[in-house]
């Protein structure tokens, strides 16, 4: 549903008997938080009334100027399809304000609008396309998720092999029913690992389809005694979860991206934005890679995003420039991965390519060779460099990164790192099961 106003939305409640509406919106840390209310209570919440306490929530609010309030984005209204339907269930997706009636500046939905902002500054709209995959596993007898799967399916494969076909058919009849285009699903190369790919649309639209899309796809996976997973790396030894995004830029109607008289048919405005993203990328990875599980996929092999570098014509670099042209004219980065905020992975990204194109940074050459394939020596004399290693090698780059700093704000930077750096920390002290199997008979 789209384009609707306070007075249809309660019409289409009453009319169809949805009985609770829940009012969502996302933490610091791309966890989706929601408010459910009765019908009783939905003018409030249109009217902008609804508050709660944010100094509860994840790098929200401190504790002395806690109380916030949730404006709904009528456009985001839609039913939940799994839910009864009799006393149907409702979602609107909100902005977190403060009391004084200003935006929260934590809130990650409204640091996308403030990047956006600065793209439409400048004439543009930033459309973006992700690809998100996943794992379908096994629970045990008490429901709780393993990472087991009877599963052998290979690349593109299908029934009987592919053992999630069905769950997967069904998250896509569902998406369908929610207002997503979907443009494709597959099994994806690892065994029970999927992608299902929507259409591309406006960012902050998209940001909330990614969280939509996620939320979905777990609670089809659950009615079929499966556990969806966004895990970047939930298993050593096979290839790991992405979420590659397709990114362009608009202007008067027109992908700017596109110049059918450019090398490689792209634009000025391509190879700037190309180049921010690269200047940034190490500081943009604590961002769109936010786990230390992110960096167990980050690592060569499994045709991992790792080299710093960009191509239009294979998938080893970081960035690639897909096929298709004119209106299809995209850069893709592939680093990013499903765990990822992604209204703040999309910020970071536009405000990283808006620099570029600011500053008419130049992009280096592209690499059309076999990354993979080099020697690290050929790496090196080719100026190519990897991305950090670590969670902390990723959040001290975003320290010193200047821009993304001050554009994310100094408080919610602030937190954010405070959380990653803790993250770290715990992981560095804990004794792995891997620890235990290689050192306790021995030593």
């Amino acid at each position: 549903m789209s384009h609707y106003s306070k007075e249809d939305i309660i019409k289409f409640v009453e009319e169809n008997d949805v009985e609770f509406i829940r009012l969502q919106f996302t933490d610091l840390f791309g966890i989706l938080k929601n408010v459910a209310i009765p019908k009783s209570q939905l003018k409030k919440a249109l009217d902008n009334q609804m508050m709660f306490d944010g100094s509860s929530i994840d790098g929200f609010a401190r504790i002395e100027e806690s109380d916030m309030c949730l404006r709904p984005d009528l456009d985001s209204f839609v039913i939940f399809p799994w839910r009864p339907q009799t006393g149907k269930v409702a979602r609107l997706i909100c902005d977190v304000y403060k009391t004084d009636g200003t935006p929260f500046e934590g809130d990650p939905r409204h640091i996308l609008k403030k990047a956006m902002a600065e793209a439409e500054k400048m004439g543009y709209t930033f459309n973006v396309g992700p690809e998100c995959e996943f794992f379908l596993f096994n629970v045990d007898e008490n429901g709780a998720p393993t990472t087991n799967s009877n599963d052998q399916a290979a690349y593109f494969d299908l029934g009987p092999n592919d053992l999630g076909e069905n769950a997967r058919r069904d998250m896509v009849l569902t998406l369908e029913d929610m207002g997503f285009v979907i443009e494709a699903s597959h099994h994806e190369c690892a065994p029970a690992q999927h992608e299902i790919d929507f259409k591309y649309g406006e960012a902050v639209k998209i940001a909330d389809s990614i969280m939509t899309f996620k939320l979905a796809v777990k609670t089809i996976a659950q009615r079929h005694g499966l556990h969806a997973t966004f895990m970047p790396k939930p298993k050593a030894n096979m290839a790991g979860s992405g979420m590659h995004i397709n990114m362009s830029l608009e202007k008067d109607g027109k992908n700017v991206f596109a110049d059918e008289n450019g090398k490689n048919g792209l634009s000025e405005e391509a190879y700037h934005f190309i180049a921010g993203l690269m200047k940034h990328i190490n500081g943009i990875v604590a961002i769109t890679n936010p786990l230390v599980n992110s960096y167990k996929r980050l690592i060569p092999g499994y045709e991992a995003p790792v080299y710093i570098a960009w191509s239009a014509k294979n998938r080893s670099p970081l960035i690639r420039i897909p096929a298709a042209r004119g209106k299809g004219t995209r850069v893709e980065l592939r680093n990013p991965d499903p765990t990822a905020n992604p209204y703040l992975a999309l910020a970071v990204c536009l405000i990283a390519g808006l620099d570029g194109i600011k500053n008419k940074l130049e992009v280096c050459d592209s690499v059309d060779a076999n990354i993979y394939a080099m020697t690290k020596k050929e790496r090196r004399e080719r100026g190519i460099d990897s991305l950090p290693e670590t969670l902390i090698d990723a959040v001290k780059h975003l320290e010193k990164d200047e821009l993304i700093m001050e554009f994310l704000g100094e408080e919610t930077a602030e937190k954010y790192i405070e959380a990653k750096k803790a993250e770290w920390k715990s992981y560095k002290v804990a004794v792995s099961e891997w620890e235990v199997n290689q050192y306790l008979s021995t030593y």
